[in-house]
């Protein structure tokens, strides 16, 4: 069989793509188009005109009440208050080192990247149109550092997703674990294009778009980037250390490290067998519409780097199906707007009733009535008519204009329209309820009763965000591999500090091992739904205050107020909750770091000898000494009356029979005498 050339490979590769594309574009194009009208008509000033109504209200008065968009807004208010995390467990649940590692270190990246402006935008995104979406990328520690090769997993936002990512349709999931090829959209402008890859452009086929008010440039090209999961083969040698035990090496470590093989040389290490193993890998292209610009190869992990976000999702007839919030609301939304805006065009009209002239009436005295309503004159002229007989005759004014009357109908449907609003939206006046002079109980069922119109949201967001965990694992494995390390992670409580990867150390039966190894990691993530961390602080102080007015035991009540502060933030407090800290070390209440640990035990080293405690311990030592001298007493006393039965029977053992009698028949007359003693 003859063998492919690469740029035959790339051609096909580009053909295969372009033909999957389609099918998907052609499968979603009308439910991704609603979810982008979605989106317009909430956030778009004039965009709930769009369609048939901006034809028929044409030069009429267009008002829009966006009730819509508040809706949107507290639902993503709701989640900006209860931010959602990962948090990374061992299997069997027990806990180990590694799981805070990997926590520490998934929370440094975020801070580092743009991870809450992703999360964010891919949030409100699902909210309004119904899809939003993420990626986790690698890039350089340092771009500009050229012997720097250690990389960093980022977390970018993806804008306009419900036109731009597209995954392949035999993925059923809903965080998408299955798919086997996905697209990323984005554009550039033609001079960018031809700037940066010298080629007449040629876009790629992008067909979901929505520009009814906007001006577009021509100059706009689409590039795709293409994800594709491939079963790669690759060798794995195991070699035999010195001591016997074995470990295994991909090739690609050989080709990672081009000192490995005399490294393993060195140290007397023999490769004992070797087999070839298939691997899950994810393979990136960059294309236009007319070719791969790029074969970037494998990129980090094994899994496709994209992370979707859906408000509401189904499938209804093998298609799959979301929208957001706004849809349902759209048509109350749009009558609500026609009624406002008829009303507006109503009370526009003048209210004053205005006399119907003939010309010969007003003739010569147009300025005088023109200018009344500036005016105010304190009388108007009007020319006498003539009549049938050809005589002059003084006449009013013919008829009178009348004001325009509101229809009954538009009352009523104002008020209809308003409940269909609150009905489908939620009603938002609920949070008006919150008076002064009820308790906290009922303020906590009101704002219970607002964030279930956003547990939905919130449940599937959670989904999303444990996928974005799962991602960002796979690719540490790959990416935090360098030996020693230093890494930045970040705690819970938002303190920093430092992590080394593959740090040298000994195992239980004294063997080396590397601790913070990430491609051992056998880890599983779980998302964390509740209340922010600022929310769970301020509950937490509450609960402790409470608490401190039941304590009666002075000690509990300083340990409380210890916690208290422990929850505090702000300036001028951070050396007060530290001292705190150290005083629950040293209670036994908090479990101390590493490095509190080493300096109680340097402190306890160079701490002076207390006399007071010289003399407890001296005392302390001198009845240890006496219990064990009087223990070791006892034992020389039962040493001897075991030796000295012993010896009895040694000497009975020598007596004859008869002598034998006579001795027992002495002790048995020996203890009736001292029991008939006993009795008197």
């Amino acid at each position: 069989m003859p063998r492919v050339s690469n740029t035959q490979r790339l051609r096909d590769v580009h053909q295969r793509a372009l033909r999957e594309f389609d099918e998907i574009q052609s499968a979603l194009r009308n439910e991704r188009l609603q979810c982008l009208q979605d989106r317009r008509f909430y956030s778009i000033a004039g965009a709930q005109w769009e369609g048939p109504l901006q034809d028929q209200y044409e030069n009429k008065p267009k008002f829009e009440v966006n009730k819509v968009g508040l809706a949107v807004q507290r639902v993503v208010n709701e989640y900006r208050n209860n931010r959602i995390t990962v948090d990374f467990v061992s299997r069997d649940g027990s806990p180990t080192e590694m799981s805070g590692v990997c926590n520490r270190l998934f929370r440094a990246d975020e801070q580092d990247s743009t991870a809450n402006e992703a999360y964010d935008n891919a949030f409100e995104e699902a909210v309004g149109g119904g899809f939003g979406a993420w990626c986790l990328t690698t890039q350089y520690e340092d771009e500009e550092d050229p012997d720097n090769d250690r990389q960093r997993i980022k977390i970018e936002p993806i804008y306009d997703a419900d036109t731009s990512v597209f995954f392949d349709l035999q993925a059923k999931r809903q965080d998408k674990a299955d798919a086997t090829h996905a697209f990323v959209l984005y554009s550039l402008t033609r001079d960018a294009y031809i700037a940066e890859y010298e080629d007449d452009p040629t876009t790629w086929p992008k067909e979901i778009y929505e520009t009814f008010f906007d001006w577009q440039t021509p100059n706009v090209v689409y590039l795709a980037k293409y994800f594709c999961v491939e079963m790669a083969s690759e060798k794995q040698m195991v070699y035999q250390a010195l001591d016997g035990s074995e470990e295994k090496y991909l090739e690609s470590d050989f080709e990672n490290d081009e000192t490995l093989a005399q490294t393993l040389e060195a140290i007397g290490s023999v490769m004992v067998r070797e087999r070839t193993i298939k691997r899950k890998r994810v393979r990136r292209y960059l294309m236009s519409g007319g070719k791969i610009l790029r074969d970037d190869g494998y990129i980090a992990g094994k899994c496709i780097p994209i992370v979707p976000v859906y408000g509401k999702r189904w499938f209804v007839d093998n298609v799959e199906r979301c929208m957001g919030i706004v849809r349902l609301a759209k048509d109350a939304q749009r009558l609500k707007n026609m009624q406002l805006s008829k009303l507006g065009e109503i009370s526009a009209l003048s209210s004053v009733e205005k006399p119907i002239m003939t010309p010969e009436q007003v003739a010569g005295h147009q300025v005088m009535w023109a200018k009344d309503n500036l005016e105010n004159y304190p009388y108007l002229l009007v020319n006498p008519v003539t009549g049938p007989d050809g005589a002059q005759q003084i006449s009013g004014p013919v008829a009178y204009t009348k004001s325009p009357a509101v229809p009954p109908a538009m009352a009523a449907l104002l008020q209809l329209t308003e409940q269909d609003m609150d009905d489908i939206l939620g009603n938002q006046r609920e949070g008006d309820k919150i008076v002064s002079n009820i308790s906290g109980d009922a303020v906590e069922m009101v704002q219970q009763r607002l964030a279930m119109q956003a547990f939905l949201y919130m449940s599937n967001y959670a989904k999303s965000v444990q996928r974005c965990g799962e991602i960002w694992l796979s690719m540490a494995r790959d990416v935090y591999v360098e030996p020693k390390r230093k890494m930045k992670g970040i705690d819970e409580q938002g303190q920093a500090s430092s992590i080394e990867l593959l740090k040298p150390a000994l195992g239980e039966n004294g063997e080396m091992v590397h601790e913070n190894d990430l491609s051992a990691a056998m880890l599983d993530v779980v998302a964390n739904v509740g209340p922010s961390f600022a929310t769970q602080r301020a509950a937490t102080r509450r609960t402790l205050v409470g608490m401190m007015q039941f304590a009666q035991d002075p000690q509990t009540q300083k340990m409380l107020l210890a916690v208290l502060m422990q929850q505090l933030d702000g300036d001028g407090v951070r050396d007060v909750t530290e001292y705190m800290r150290r005083e629950l070390v040293m209670a036994g209440v908090m479990k101390p770091t590493e490095e509190e640990a080493q300096m109680m035990a340097q402190a306890q080293q160079n701490q002076k000898p207390d006399p007071n405690t010289l003399y407890v311990e001296a005392a302390s030592e001198k009845e240890r000494a006496l219990a064990q001298k009087a223990q070791a007493d006892t034992v020389n006393a039962m040493a001897d009356a075991q030796l000295k039965r012993a010896k009895a029977q040694e000497a009975l053992a020598k007596m004859s029979l008869e002598d034998r009698r006579l001795v027992l028949d002495t002790l048995t007359q020996m203890n009736s005498m001292m029991g008939a003693q006993n009795g008197n």
